[in-house]
């Protein structure tokens, strides 16, 4: 199961304001997330799925994907990260589900469908398009980016990244994207499981 290994991101300053969701891909703790949720951060708080929480750094970042990781400064004493899934095996239909923080609602979990692969994206929030990613219809909200999208399997497989509503409100509108995991932690030499 994926959900202890969400975490929530919120500015160091600022109990109350959550600001997107991570997973936890590694024994240290090492977590991804979408760079656009900690860009303008020198530094954030994660709160564990325990409840344990912790000031964490910015460890590297992949600016043309929308990926970052953050590193906690003190991880608690029990790390779970989740397992890494194999993008390949996705199709046009494939259940998956995301967990989240939308609108500052800790680990929510919605389900939906990939609804297409390799799709290349454009936003508000991302200073470039974004190329090659999963496209799928489980509801995303602002608090969601960062978060795992995860397959029938229980295995990351991308990490929320984008909502497109032609209305211009940052809510859901049944299109949202994802970053490939292969892509999001092998640009940052995160081995998968």
């Amino acid at each position: 199961m994926v959900a202890p290994s969400v975490v929530s991101i919120r500015r160091l300053t600022d109990a109350q304001s959550v600001l997107g969701a991570g997973v936890i891909v590694d024994e240290t703790g090492l977590i991804l997330t979408s760079l656009h949720v900690v860009r303008d951060l020198e530094r954030v708080v994660v709160a564990f799925a325990d409840g344990f929480e912790s000031e964490a750094v910015l460890a590297g970042s992949l600016p043309a994907r929308d990926i970052a990781v953050l590193r906690p400064l003190a991880p608690p004493p029990l790390v779970i990260p989740a397992v890494l899934g194999d993008v390949r095996r996705l199709e046009i239909g494939s259940e998956v589900f995301v967990i989240g923080n939308p609108f500052g609602l800790a680990r929510s979990y919605s389900a939906g469908v990939v609804s297409g692969l390799d799709r290349t994206v454009s936003a508000q929030s991302l200073p470039q398009p974004l190329r090659g990613l999963i496209q799928f219809d489980a509801a995303a909200n602002p608090g969601s980016s960062g978060g795992p999208l995860i397959d029938r399997r229980g295995e990351v497989v991308g990490i929320v990244t984008a909502v497109v509503n032609p209305s211009g409100q940052r809510a859901f509108a049944g299109i949202a994207f994802a970053v490939p995991i292969d892509i999001a932690s092998g640009g940052l030499g995160i081995p998968p499981d």
